[in-house]
C-alpha cells in the first residue's frame, strides 16, 4: 500500500536539505540500479533520531521527482531492526550469564565468573570486569553467532602472548575473562544476520560501526553505504570566553535566548558537561523554554537514588551518627516530634558513632525503638533477591516507598535496581552478599542507569551530545565546555586497554576516535549559527581553550560580545539592622556570649537571644579547635594524677603525661589516623610545657583544681563557665589560668588591650575572691609554653561587671542592638548572612 506524502518539516532554506537530498538521491539510485523494490529496502542508520528525519527527506525527495506517492523503505537503527524482527519471540531476553548491558545483571555474573576463575578473593574487580566486557561486546556483537566462540579462542591465545609477564597476571585473567564472557554471549542483533533483506543501505556516521561493517560484509553485493555529507559554507561563528563555570552557563544560556528570540528555531544545545548543561537547562527552564533532553542524567544524581542510598549508609552497625541523622531527615515515617529531641541531644554529646548512643537516654529511646529493629534488618548477609526484598520492605517501612513510586526518576529508580515485586527472579542466582557488598552493588547500578525525561510534542532547544548532530536541521548550535579538559583534540578512549590491545581487539584506535570527533566538529561549524563557549579558569587554575578552538582563534581571534542583556535596577540598599531585645530576657550568660555582646550588639541578639546557631557536623576532620580541646582534657588528667602521686622526676613525668594523652584520646573518642597530624606535634608541646612547669612550681604555685564548672548570680543575670585550672599561691592566694593554644601574639595583644579582654575578668567573677591573680599560658606547638599575667585582674573583673550589668539593663529597658560592622568581629562572624553587612547603604 502507497502511504500518501504529506508536506516536510525540513526548512526550504536549511543547509541540511541539500545534504538528506544528496543522500536521497544516492539512496535512489542504488534501489533503481538493483531492481530491489523499496519497501524490500533497509536503511541502517548511525542512531534512533535520524529515522523521523530520514523518512521526510525521502518524501521530499519523491515529491521533487513528480511522484505524487511513493514506497517508503524501512529507516532503521540496527537495534531498531533487530527488536522488530524478535517481536514474534517476545523480544530478546539475554540468557543467564550471557552479557545484558545492564549493571544490576552484569555485577552478579562477573562475581560469579570471578569465583569460578578462583579469583573470588578479588570481588571488587567485579564491577572493572563488567566494564572490560561492555566494552569487548560491541566488537563481539559484530562477528558471526556461529563463528564468535572461534573468535574470542583466537584472540584469547594472542592476548595471552601480549601480556605474559607475572606482574600482570590479575589483569590478565580479567581481561581474558571478559574475552571470553564477551564471546559466548548472544545479542540482540543475532538475528541481522539471519534477516531476510534484498538490499541493505548503511548511511554512514561520524564513526564506523563494528557491528555496520560486518553486515555489509555478510550481506555482499546486497549491501551498499552512502554518506550524509556536511553543508559547503561555514555559520556565523561567536566565540565566548567566560570566567568561571557560572559565567559560562550564564552565556550559554543567553546565547539560546538570543537565537530565539531572532527566530531561530530549534536550537541545539551541545551537552560536553553534565553539571553545566543542567545549570543550563535549569536557566533556560525558568525562562519558559520548552527542551528535549536526549542525554539525560545519571539515575544516582536523583533525589530518589540518595534515598536508597542514604537508607543503606545508615544500617551499618559502625554508621556514623551524620549519615544515620541524614537518612532520617528525609525518611517521612520518622516525625519531628521523635527525630529533633533526639538530634537535640546527640549534637550536644558529640557521638560520632551512632553505636555509642546509650539506649537508655530518654531523649533517644522513642527513635531508637522505631529505628533499630529497621537497622538490625538490614546488616545480615544474605542472597541478592532477599537482599532486595527486605530494602523493599526497610523503604517502606520508612515511608520512602510511596514518593518513589508516584515520581518517574524514582520509579526508574526502582526499576534499575530490581525493586519492583517479582523482578529479584532476574538476579537468583547470584551468591550472598554483605550489606557492603550489597551497598556496593546499588550504587554500580546507580552510576551505569541513566534518567532521561519524557520529550514534549514541540520542542524550542534540544540537548544532545554532539556526535549525534549530524543530519539535525538545527537553525542555531550552542557549544559550551569547549575547554581544554571537556573538548580534547584527542580523546582518551574509554576502558584499560592498551592501544596494542585496541588494535588486537578490534577497539577503536585513539587516533579513530580523534577523527570521529575532527568529523563532528566540523560538522557543527557548518550549521548556520553557532557560538563556542569555554571557561578560562576553574577551582583557581587557568583553562586555555580546546586546541580545536585554539585552530580557530588563529584564523579570527575576534571574540563575540557578551550576549547577556544589562538591567539597570534601582539600588535599594540594605539598612543596617536595628533589633531590640527586651522580650527575649538574658538570665545566663558565659564567656564567649558576653563577648559577642561586646563585640557586636547584633550578633549577640542574632546568636544567643534568638539562638541562630548552625550545628556542627558530628563526623568532620578534626581541627585547631579539638586539638585544643584535647590539651585541656589531658593537663587536667596530668595534674589530678601529678596531685596524687607527687613527684619530681621527668622521666615519670613523662610517662604520666602521655597516659594522660592517651585517657584524654579515649574521653573525647578521637581517631588515631585523623589525630596524627596533631599527635607529630605532641613531643615539642610536652617538652614546652613541663619545661614551663618545673619553671611554674618553682615559683611556690601548686595546682589545686582544672576544668572547674562556676556559676554566679549577679543580680538577675546568672555568670557560668568553665575554668581551665587554678593554682594555690605560697600565701593561700589563688591564680587563675586559661590554656590558649593560639599565637603568641595573639595571647600578648589580650594582656596589652587589659580592658577590651573578656575572658579572665569573666573567669574572674566567677570566684568572687579579692586576693586574685589571673593568667593566659599559651601552649606552643613550635615555641615554650609561656605564661602572659594579667595585673590588676580583681579591678578589671570589678570593671566588667559594673560595665555587663549595665548592659543587660540596657536590653531590658528596650535599647538598641546594631549590627556594628566594625573591625576584624566581622571576618569570621556566623551572623554576617543575617545582618547583611555587604549590602547596607
Amino acid at each position: 500500500m502507497s502511504p500518501t506524502l504529506t508536506a516536510p518539516e525540513l526548512s526550504a532554506t536549511h543547509p541540511v536539505e541539500d545534504c538528506w537530498a544528496e543522500a536521497m538521491r544516492s539512496l535512489s539510485l542504488i534501489i533503481d540500479a538493483s531492481g530491489v523494490h523499496p519497501s524490500r529496502t533497509v536503511v541502517l542508520l548511525p542512531y534512533a533520531q535520524l529515522m523521523l528525519q530520514a523518512r521526510q527527506a525521502w518524501s521530499v525527495h519523491a515529491l521533487r521527482a513528480g511522484a505524487a506517492s511513493a514506497f517508503v523503505p524501512r529507516f532503521e537503527t540496527s537495534m531498531n531492526w533487530a527488536a522488530s524482527l524478535s517481536a514474534d519471540q517476545s523480544g530478546f531476553v539475554p540468557a543467564a550469564g550471557d552479557i545484558a548491558q545492564d549493571a544490576a545483571l552484569d555485577l552478579p555474573t562477573a562475581a560469579g565468573l570471578l569465583q569460578q576463575a578462583g579469583l573470588g578473593a578479588y570481588q571488587h574487580l567485579a564491577g572493572r570486569l563488567a566494564e572490560a566486557a561492555w566494552s569487548l561486546s560491541r566488537v563481539a556483537a559484530a562477528q558471526h553467532p556461529d563463528q564468535r566462540m572461534r573468535w574470542g579462542q583466537q584472540l584469547s591465545e594472542q592476548l595471552g602472548q601480549s601480556m605474559a609477564s607475572s606482574v600482570l597476571a590479575l589483569e590478565l585473567a580479567v581481561a581474558s575473562i571478559a574475552l571470553v564472557w564477551a564471546a559466548s554471549s548472544a545479542y540482540a542483533t543475532d538475528c541481522l544476520f539471519e534477516a531476510e533483506v534484498d538490499l541493505l543501505v548503511l548511511l554512514e556516521g561520524f564513526q564506523t560501526e563494528a557491528l555496520s561493517e560486518s553486515l555489509k560484509l555478510h550481506f555482499g553485493e546486497r549491501a551498499q553505504s552512502i554518506k550524509l555529507g556536511a553543508p559547503e559554507h561555514a555559520g556565523q561563528l561567536g566565540l565566548h570566553a567566560a570566567g568561571d563555570m557560572e559565567d559560562e552557563a550564564q552565556r550559554a544560556a543567553a546565547c539560546v535566548i538570543a537565537h530565539l528570540a531572532e527566530g531561530r528555531n530549534p536550537v541545539a544545545l551541545i551537552a560536553q558537561d553534565r553539571v553545566l548543561t543542567r545549570r543550563i537547562r535549569a536557566m533556560l527552564a525558568e525562562r519558559g523554554v520548552v527542551l528535549r533532553d536526549e542525554t539525560g542524567w545519571k539515575l544516582s544524581t536523583t533525589r530518589s537514588a540518595a534515598g536508597v542510598m542514604n537508607l543503606l549508609r545508615a544500617a551499618p552497625w559502625d554508621a556514623s551518627s551524620d549519615a544515620v541523622l541524614e537518612w532520617l531527615k528525609n525518611a517521612p515515617a520518622f516525625s519531628a516530634d521523635v527525630l529533633e529531641p533526639a538530634e537535640v541531644w546527640l549534637r550536644k554529646a558529640g557521638l560520632r558513632l551512632w553505636r555509642e548512643l546509650p539506649l537508655q537516654q530518654e531523649e533517644l529511646a522513642p527513635l531508637l525503638a522505631q529505628l533499630e529493629p529497621l537497622r538490625k534488618s538490614l546488616q545480615a548477609p544474605r542472597p541478592l533477591p532477599a537482599w532486595l526484598r527486605s530494602l523493599r520492605g526497610a523503604l517502606q517501612t520508612s515511608g520512602q516507598w510511596m514518593p518513589m513510586l508516584v515520581d518517574v526518576a524514582g520509579a526508574a529508580v526502582m526499576e534499575s535496581i530490581r525493586l519492583f515485586e517479582g523482578d529479584d527472579a532476574l538476579v537468583e542466582d547470584s551468591p550472598r552478599l554483605s550489606l557492603a557488598e550489597f551497598t556496593s552493588w546499588v550504587n554500580q547500578a546507580l552510576e551505569a542507569g541513566s534518567y532521561t525525561p519524557g520529550h514534549p510534542a514541540q520542542s524550542q532547544v534540544t540537548i544532545l551530545p554532539l556526535s549525534q548532530l549530524l543530519g539535525r536541521p538545527m537553525q542555531a548550535v550552542v557549544m559550551p565546555g569547549c575547554d581544554e579538559i571537556r573538548l580534547q583534540a584527542s580523546p582518551e578512549p574509554p576502558g584499560g586497554w592498551t592501544p596494542a590491545q585496541r588494535l588486537l581487539l578490534g577497539l577503536p584506535s585513539r587516533d579513530e576516535l580523534a577523527t570521529a570527533q575532527r568529523s563532528a566538529w566540523q560538522y557543527a561549524l557548518c550549521m548556520p549559527h553557532i557560538d563556542l563557549l569555554w571557561r578560562t579558569s576553574e577551582a583557581g587554575e587557568s583553562l586555555t581553550p580546546s586546541a580545536l578552538v585554539q585552530l580557530l582563534l588563529l584564523r579570527s581571534p575576534a571574540f563575540a560580545p557578551d550576549p547577556r542583556s544589562e538591567r539597570r535596577l534601582p539600588a535599594q540598599p540594605t539598612l543596617r539592622p536595628l533589633p531590640r531585645g527586651q522580650d527575649l530576657p538574658v538570665s545566663r550568660l558565659s564567656a564567649s556570649a558576653y563577648e559577642d555582646l561586646r563585640r557586636c550588639p547584633y550578633r549577640f541578639f542574632a546568636l544567643r537571644q534568638l539562638g541562630l546557631q548552625a550545628s556542627d557536623e558530628l563526623e568532620g576532620e578534626l581541627g585547631k579547635r579539638d586539638f585544643g580541646n584535647w590539651l585541656h582534657t589531658l593537663l587536667n588528667f596530668f595534674h589530678i594524677d601529678l596531685q596524687l602521686a607527687p613527684t619530681q622526676d621527668l622521666t615519670l613525668r613523662i610517662h604520666m603525661i602521655d597516659q594522660a594523652a592517651d585517657k584524654a584520646m579515649r574521653e573525647l573518642r578521637l581517631s588515631q589516623s585523623e589525630f596524627l597530624p596533631f599527635a607529630a606535634s605532641w613531643p615539642r608541646v610536652r617538652q614546652g610545657y613541663l619545661e614551663w612547669l618545673a619553671e611554674h612550681e618553682a615559683s611556690g604555685a601548686v595546682f589545686d583544681e582544672g576544668e572547674v564548672w562556676r556559676d554566679v548570680a549577679y543580680g538577675a543575670v546568672t555568670l557560668f563557665g568553665k575554668i581551665d585550672r587554678i593554682d594555690r599561691m605560697p600565701d593561700g592566694s589563688r591564680l587563675l589560668m586559661d590554656y590558649k593554644t593560639e599565637p603568641r601574639s595573639t595571647t600578648a595583644q589580650r594582656i596589652k588591650d587589659c580592658r577590651e579582654d573578656t575572658q579572665l575578668p569573666f573567669y574572674a567573677a566567677l570566684l568572687e575572691q579579692d586576693t586574685l591573680a589571673a593568667a593566659y599560658v599559651n601552649l606552643g606547638e613550635k615555641e615554650a609554653s609561656r605564661s602572659y599575667p594579667q595585673p590588676g585582674i580583681v579591678e578589671l573583673r570589678d570593671e566588667m561587671i559594673e560595665s555587663l550589668l549595665s548592659d543587660i539593663q540596657r536590653i531590658q529597658n528596650g535599647a538598641v542592638l546594631p549590627a556594628l560592622g566594625e573591625g576584624k568581629a566581622c571576618a569570621y562572624c556566623n551572623a554576617r548572612g543575617l545582618c547583611r553587612k555587604d549590602f547596607w547603604q
